[in-house]
C-alpha cells in the first residue's frame, strides 16, 4: 500500500484523509503544532518513510516568504508555512512525488520562486471566494497537460479562495485556468509536481456533486505517479 504524508495538522486534514483512504492510500499527520516542537518529531519528516507528499488547503502563506508585505492576507502561520516548505524541499530532494492543493499549490509556486496575488480583484472573488459553501464555475485546461487529459477541456471545479498564483516560479507551467485568468492548475516541467487551486477531496465521495468533475480522478493520478 502507498504511504503518503499530508502535511497538514490531523483535524484540519479530515476531508483529506477520508479521500484517501477510500482511494487505499495510508498516510501520516502533522502531529505537531510549531516549529519548536518539531526537533524532536524528525522521523516525521523523514521523505524515505513515504511514497509522495500532499501539501493541502489552509490559511494565506506568510508574505515575507515571498519578499512581499501583507497587502490583504490573513489567516497566516508562518510556522507551519516553513515547516511545510522544510518538508517539501526533502521531497523534492528526495524525487518523491507531490500533490499541492489550494494553499499547497500555492506554496509549490512560492518554494519555485513565484509570487502570491494577496487579494483578488473583486470581480474575482466573487467566483472564487468560499461564501458558506464552495464556489462552482468552470474553468480551461492548457492542452496536452494532465489535466486536460483527465477531464478534457474544461473542467468544471469549485473554489474557496481569495488569493491566486502571480508570477509562475522556475520550471513551473499553468495547467489550468479559470475564465478570469486566475491559475487553477499547475505542474513542473521536470519534476513530478503537480498542483491544484481547488479542492478535489471536496469533489469526491460524499461531496460529489452532478454540477462538478470527480475530483477522485485527479488523486488518482498523483496516486499513480507513486
Amino acid at each position: 500500500m502507498k504511504k503518503l504524508l499530508i502535511a497538514g495538522y490531523s483535524d484540519t486534514t479530515v476531508n483529506y484523509q477520508n479521500a484517501f483512504s477510500a482511494l487505499k492510500a495510508a498516510f501520516d499527520t502533522l502531529p505537531f503544532r510549531s516549529l519548536e516542537s518539531a526537533a524532536d518529531k524528525e522521523i516525521s519528516l523523514c521523505p524515505a518513510d513515504y511514497d509522495g507528499l500532499v501539501l493541502p488547503g489552509g490559511g494565506d502563506i506568510a508574505p515575507a516568504l515571498f519578499g512581499a508585505e501583507n497587502h490583504g492576507s490573513r489567516n497566516i502561520d508562518e510556522a507551519l508555512d516553513r515547516l511545510q516548505l522544510k518538508i517539501l524541499d526533502g521531497f523534492l530532494k528526495a524525487g518523491k512525488p507531490v500533490l499541492g492543493i489550494c494553499k499547497g499549490m500555492q506554496l509549490l509556486n512560492v518554494y519555485f520562486g513565484g509570487t502570491i496575488l494577496q487579494d483578488l480583484p473583486e470581480h474575482s472573488r466573487l467566483v472564487h471566494a468560499y461564501d458558506k459553501k464552495d464556489r462552482i464555475h468552470p474553468t480551461k485546461a492548457a492542452r496536452g497537460t494532465f489535466l486536460e487529459q483527465l477531464y478534457g477541456r474544461t473542467p468544471v471545479t469549485n473554489s474557496a479562495h481569495h488569493q491566486g498564483v502571480s508570477l509562475l516560479g522556475e520550471g513551473l507551467r499553468a495547467a489550468q485556468y479559470s475564465h478570469d485568468f486566475v491559475v487553477e492548475g499547475i505542474y513542473h516541467e521536470r519534476l513530478p509536481v503537480f498542483g491544484v487551486q481547488w479542492h478535489p477531496e471536496r469533489m469526491c465521495l460524499t461531496f460529489a456533486n452532478v454540477r462538478m468533475h470527480d475530483g477522485g480522478e485527479v488523486l488518482r493520478y498523483f496516486l499513480s505517479k507513486l
